[in-house]
């Protein structure tokens, strides 16, 4: 990794803050980006490693809430009910990611053709759910059911293949258990927290050994571009689903998707 330059690092660490909490698969821009850029990084440690950064600006943006749960989760059902749900929906990911980890990193995140079919089959599936004309059921994403919550951690684990999105999969999951647009988007905050840090945690054991010091600059430089665009997302993303819901997105998948096949017919 140490060969890649400083520039390349901080344009994807970029590309994962905007993309990172939006349902378009910033895994599946990044490594888009990176193959048709010639980035390589050891075991594709780079691409992970840098999602520490939009864990933090989420943790920033999200601070005052997470303190105010921290205090009142001792003497709060609904707070420990909503804890409990967050951890629920987790652990499908948790273990399938595990079990099938090198399975994703040696073989999906090689496959640029795959992660360019998932993006477009994506933005259908975002487009439909969109136009779905049903009244919700669930508006606080606090207060979901804890069976809605394991069922949206399963839909999570569908993001194990790049250009799937993991905010998208738990958006469009919770969308069709019910949830209105803002707290759909709302919980994959919340959702994303212990998945994103578990995620970062197991691929730095993993590559322990791989990388070296002269790694830190590259992946230090994504993980500050990272955390400075992922604030700006986290902090317009609610406001903007439900003023224009998700199909803007749909349609950008569409188009990267498109314009990644068209590139790797001709570029290869």
């Amino acid at each position: 990794m140490s060969e890649q330059t400083i520039v390349g690092a901080a344009l994807l660490g970029i590309l994962e803050g905007l993309t990172e909490f939006i349902p378009v698969s910033s895994t599946g821009h990044i490594l888009l980006a990176g193959h048709f850029m010639g980035f390589r990084s050891t075991g594709k440690a780079f691409e992970v490693l840098i999602q520490l950064g939009a864990i933090l600006a989420i943790l920033s943006v999200y601070f005052s809430r997470l303190w105010d749960m921290l205090v009142k989760l001792p003497s709060d059902p609904a707070t420990r009910t909503f804890v409990a749900g967050i951890l629920i929906a987790f652990l499908p990911a948790a273990v399938i990611g595990a079990a099938a980890h090198g399975f994703i990193k040696t073989v999906l995140f090689e496959t640029p053709a795959l992660i360019c079919i998932m993006l477009i089959l994506g933005g259908f599936v975002l487009l439909w759910v969109d136009r779905r004309a049903v009244a919700p059921k669930y508006t606080d994403a606090a207060r979901f059911p804890l069976s809605v919550y394991f069922r949206i951690g399963l839909f999570q684990c569908l993001a194990m293949v790049p250009g799937v999105s993991r905010s998208g999969a738990t958006i469009v999951g919770a969308l069709l258990l019910g949830a209105d647009k803002r707290s759909a988007a709302e919980f994959s905050f919340f959702l994303a927290m212990p998945t994103m840090a578990g995620a970062f945690a197991y691929d730095l054991f993993k590559n322990r050994d791989a990388l070296s010091a002269a790694d830190l600059p590259i992946i230090a430089t994504g993980f500050v571009c990272a955390f400075l665009a992922a604030v700006l997302v986290v902090r317009s993303l609610l406001d903007f689903v439900s003023r224009r819901g998700y199909a803007p997105f749909g349609w950008w998948r569409l188009l990267v998707g498109t314009a990644g096949l068209v590139a790797l017919y001709v570029f290869g």
